[in-house]
């Protein structure tokens, strides 16, 4: 285990570059204000240094609403944050003090969409982890689909374009017009579930014409955890705790 100089007096950190994506980002992002001794803590619970980019968004960035708010990349917020965009040691779970011999369960949950679609650090051999993928490459959970996909990039490079604009691409087939005005000032904790579900062929013939209810977000992922175990057999696992 790295004691938290090791992972903060670095050469090349990466947070002047991320610092300047975030800033000049091709879609809105709206950052909450970041509580150094909680970005701290969870540098040293990850023990990730800050050359990466999960690093230095842990230590400096209190979290990010991109794109309007619809996709929630989890950082460490201050105790006062009004959006009540939760921090990745509360998503994730994290011991209340350090403890050398925690791990998380199958890997690290660093964002969500406002779907309840769910981003994580991949954190083992797939037989292991019950995940796809490598270890450290993103595997997202498909709100649509009640599955896992592995998205063949790690952290630094899948926040990367999602800043660049990845967003509009990745979701093309998940939008509606006016989808923004719906989402923008939704706070951190809450999501929008569809009627008929996002998961029926229903939905897809007509997102629009689809009726969409905020809810807290814990709600919508246990839903999305019932129904994948039902249409499935087998639970998704850890999405997240908020």
């Amino acid at each position: 285990m790295r004691e938290l100089n090791e992972l903060t007096e670095v050469e090349d950190p990466a947070w002047p570059v991320l610092g300047e994506e975030l800033r000049a980002a091709a879609v809105p992002v709206e950052m909450p204000e970041a509580d150094p001794a909680v970005g701290a803590a969870a540098l040293l619970q990850t023990q990730v240094s800050v050359r990466s980019y999960l690093g230095a968004f842990l230590l400096h960035g209190g979290g990010a609403f991109v794109d309007d708010g619809w996709l929630r990349v989890y950082g460490s917020p201050a105790a006062d944050d009004s959006r009540r965009l939760p921090g990745i040691a509360r998503v994730n779970g994290y011991p209340d003090r350090f403890d050398p011999h925690w791990r998380p369960r199958a890997g690290l949950v660093v964002a969500h969409d406002v779907l309840g679609g769910v981003f994580v650090v991949q954190g083992g051999p797939a037989d292991q982890v019950g995940l796809p993928g490598r270890p450290g490459e993103i595997v997202y959970f498909a709100p649509d689909a009640l599955r896992w996909e592995a998205l063949g990039s790690g952290y630094g490079a899948w926040l990367s374009w999602m800043l660049s604009g990845g967003t509009e691409e990745f979701y093309q087939d998940l939008r509606w017009p006016g989808w923004r005005e719906e989402v923008r000032g939704l706070d951190g904790d809450r999501g929008l579930t569809l009627y008929p579900p996002l998961w029926s062929a229903e939905a897809h013939r007509d997102l629009g014409g689809t009726s969409r209810r905020v809810v807290a977000l814990a709600e919508l992922l246990d839903l999305e955890r019932l129904t994948s175990a039902e249409f499935d057999g087998a639970d998704p696992g850890f999405l997240g705790a908020l």
